[in-house]
């Protein structure tokens, strides 16, 4: 008879953990549509850390349309995009200090401003101006490759964001 009661209780805990691991799982960000994605590089002796989440093109139009002209865009998707950078650096020729920004753009058809926001850890549309720590501009390209997933590379050069068809350098130099 005990051993009946100790094993129904083991079959219960047993049960009691599987559920939760799947209910963990279900939360994970990794099942998200837009999983989320790091890239990490030296610039000269500074490390930049992106974290994103990493939407697909799932056919649509981009450019000017899921993602407006002219509009603040979360540069990825779910949380706001984060750059984060161990040292002072120039970015376009701007002084940024190191620290932790979230990353937003404007993108427009032949000059995108880039936005680093005091406010790294937020939803990636509670973007408040006030908090902006520095604004630069950069200009789009072609890529080389269409991008199904929106992509960061870390380069000697700097951030280049790619997706779809096009793909935006933005220049980090170590700060003087």
């Amino acid at each position: 008879m005990k051993n009946t009661k100790g094993l129904r209780l083991l079959t219960l805990l047993l049960l009691g953990v599987l559920i939760s691991a799947s209910a963990w799982a279900q939360d994970s960000k990794a099942n998200r549509a837009s999983p989320p994605a790091t890239a990490t590089g030296k610039v000269g002796p500074a490390t930049v850390v992106v974290n994103y989440s990493s939407p697909a093109v799932n056919g649509r139009e981009i450019w000017g349309d899921l993602v407006r002209y002219g509009e603040v865009w979360r540069s990825g998707a779910n949380e706001a995009t984060t750059v984060e950078v161990d040292q002072d650096v120039l970015v376009e020729g701007q002084r940024l200090p190191a620290g932790r920004y979230s990353f937003y753009t404007i993108p427009g058809e032949d000059e995108w401003t880039v936005i680093f926001n005091k406010v790294a850890d937020q939803w990636g549309t509670q973007y408040d101006q006030q908090q902006d720590a520095l604004r630069v501009t950069a200009k789009p390209q072609k890529s080389t490759a269409m991008n199904e997933r929106l992509k960061y590379d870390v380069t000697n050069d700097g951030i280049v964001l790619l997706w779809e068809n096009l793909m935006l350098p933005v220049s980090i130099k170590p700060a003087q």
